[in-house]
Formats: C-alpha cells, structure tokens, sequence
C-alpha cells in the first residue's frame, strides 16, 4: 500500500525532531535557545525579531475533507440529489435538484515566507503560498433519481495570494509579550481556473471551477490583529485574535470576512524540545454576489454553501537547534489539527484533518 506523503513528511519530521532533540540534550545548559519562542507553527505573525535580524521559512499545510453537512448534519449523496434544490434551475440543461456531488477533498499548500526587524519595535513580513487542490465528485444519471453515472476528479494548482504586513510591539517584560499586525493580502491568486467534468447527461464540457477550488480571493483584503505571549518557567502561554477583511469584488463576487481566535499553552522540558495544545476559532461570512460563469447542479457552486464557524483543537511539537550546534538558527516544527465542532453555512463538505509541519532558519 502506498502511503500518503503527508504521512511519509510527518514521519519524517517527527524521527528527526528526536534525533536532533538527543543531541542538544548533551550541550551545556549556558546559552540555551528556548524552542517555545516561537507559537505553534500554525500561527502566522507570532512573534517578532530583534534589529537586523532576518527568518526564512517554509511550511506546508495538508487538509483532509470526507463527506457531507447540511444545516449542522451529516447527509448522504443519495439524500443531496433528492431533496437539495438547485439554486440555478430555470437555466438552460438545470436540473431541479443538484445532481453532482463532492465526496473527497485535499488540499497541499505550500508557504514560503519572509522576516526581517528594522527596529526592535517594527518587524516585516511577506508570505507567498502555492496550492495544489484535488476533488472527487460523483455524478447522477439524468434529471432526476438516485443512478450513479460515474466519479470524476477536478484539479487546480499554482500560486495564492501573497500577504505583506508589519508587526508593531506594543508591550514587552521580561515575561510579558504583546505586538499588532496590520498589512495586505494581494490578489496575486487566480480566479479563472477550469477542468472537465462529468455532467448528467455523460458529457465532458470544461468550465470554471466553483469558488472553493480557486487559489486566490482575487480583491485585495485587509490583515489585522494582535497576539499576546507569557511564559513562566516552563511553560509557556498565548492567544492571537486575528481578521481578514476583504475589499471589493472580482467577477461580481467578494468572499466573505473571515476572524481568527486562538490560544494555546506549550510546555518545554528541556530547552531544545517543547510540545502544545491550542484551540482555534474561525468564523467566516457567506460569498457575497456570483460569478455567473459558475454555474452548475453542485453544491459548491451556490456562494450561500461558503463560511461558517469551526472549533478545531490542535497539538504540536516545536524544535530548535541550540547555539552550540552547527544547526544553530534552524527550528523544525509540526501540528495536528482535528475540528471538534463545524457549524457550516448551508451544504458543504467536512474537514477530517489538517498537518501544518515546517521549518525556520534566522539570522
């Protein structure tokens, strides 16, 4: 059996994190890097730099979507194609019910990013992020019935948004940490991707993708927020509002707002290794306006079936290279992420999993 590569990554990580966690263990105690500096890597614009210092970084973020909910349960394909109605029926070929359904969903993004401190009270950050996206649909016979005409696969790939913000200390003690960040995320992601489908009638015709299997927002959007880190002994603390607003519309279509809350506690038993738990909060508003050259019998092409709110608890494993070693600079990072609860706008697919691993080099 072939396994996934997000597993064979994860693996992989995880064997090198205690391997490299054996070897800081026999450096001496003076100078030590403390590895919970930095917050889980899933959180983005946690922490900031000293004057002059710069940090390269790469992450990459696997997520995993099986099966259906409508209005807070879970519901099968059978069930969408009788009973769903199809937001674009009176159209030209429309079915009065949907007739297509998404079953599975991955999704790899792959972030690279960029800081580097001015001052000691201003930090800069860019991040750009490639994303490749996979789903599986099936779709029913004809206009009406529960006969399977057969499954077929959707793609896209390329490059996402690219978001460029500053970090502002605000507060900072000895055990005490608190900054803001405010910047841009720009349209740099396609909204125009497309791919043969299987329609109900048996034909292959190739049309645009619905929303969510675009790689960008295609408007500009605001970023803002603020975080706040404590640490005593040990352990460590801290919690990340975070908001993206976003302006105007592409295609007669602008996504809906979306705010972040999260915090999280990590403990540290030796300087080199920490381990976290975090829970986060996410609400996101519905697709305001459409893009009318999406327009198909699927749930993912109605803009009301967008946003929603989600809990998700998370746990995570931090590393970094001590001052001593020839690794210095270098942290190594992973998280596992499960949704405890999904209150979702309308019809859309479940998230399963996500796996944020990554590694990060200052200087």
């Amino acid at each position: 059996m072939k396994l996934p590569m997000y597993l064979i990554q994860t693996c992989v990580l995880v064997c090198a994190l205690m391997l490299l966690t054996q070897i800081n263990a026999h450096e001496p105690a003076k100078k030590r890097i403390r590895a919970d500096s930095h917050a889980p890597i899933g959180v983005m614009a946690d922490h900031m730099h000293e004057q002059g210092e710069y940090m390269f970084s790469y992450r990459h973020m696997y997520m995993d979507m099986n099966g259906n909910e409508y209005n807070g349960s879970d519901i099968s394909a059978d069930s969408i194609v009788t009973t769903i109605a199809n937001r674009f029926y009176g159209a030209s070929g429309q079915p009065a019910k949907l007739r297509v359904v998404p079953e599975k969903m991955e999704m790899h993004m792959h972030m690279i990013g960029a800081m580097y401190a001015p001052s000691n009270w201003l930090t800069l950050m860019v991040m750009a992020s490639y994303q490749e996206k996979e789903m599986t649909l099936t779709t029913y016979k004809g206009m009406m019935g529960t006969e399977v005409r057969g499954k077929f696969t959707t793609k896209s790939d390329g490059w996402g948004d690219t978001k460029i913000s500053g970090l502002v200390k605000l507060y900072a003690s000895s055990h005490h940490k608190l900054h803001a960040h405010l910047g841009t995320s720009l349209p740099t992601g396609s909204t125009n991707e497309t791919d043969s489908i299987l329609n109900p009638m048996g034909m292959t015709p190739t049309v645009r993708l619905p929303y969510g299997m675009q790689l960008g927002a295609g408007t500009y959007a605001i970023l803002h927020g603020v975080t706040y880190v404590g640490d005593r002994k040990k352990f460590k603390w801290g919690g990340q509002y975070a908001a993206t607003n976003y302006l105007g519309d592409d295609n007669g279509y602008t996504r809906g707002d979306k705010y972040d809350l999260t915090g999280w506690v990590s403990y540290q038993p030796i300087d080199a290794l920490s381990g976290s738990l975090r829970v986060k909060y996410s609400d996101q508003g519905s697709i305001s306006g459409i893009d009318g050259n999406i327009m198909l019998p699927t749930q993912a092409a109605d803009p009301r079936n967008y946003g929603g709110e989600t809990t998700t608890i998370l746990v995570g494993l931090n590393w970094a290279a001590q001052p001593q070693s020839p690794a210095r600079g270098l942290r190594l990072a992973i998280e596992a992420g499960l949704p405890i609860s999904q209150n979702l706008h309308g019809l859309q697919m479940e998230t399963d999993f996500t796996i944020t691993s990554g590694l990060q080099y200052m200087f």
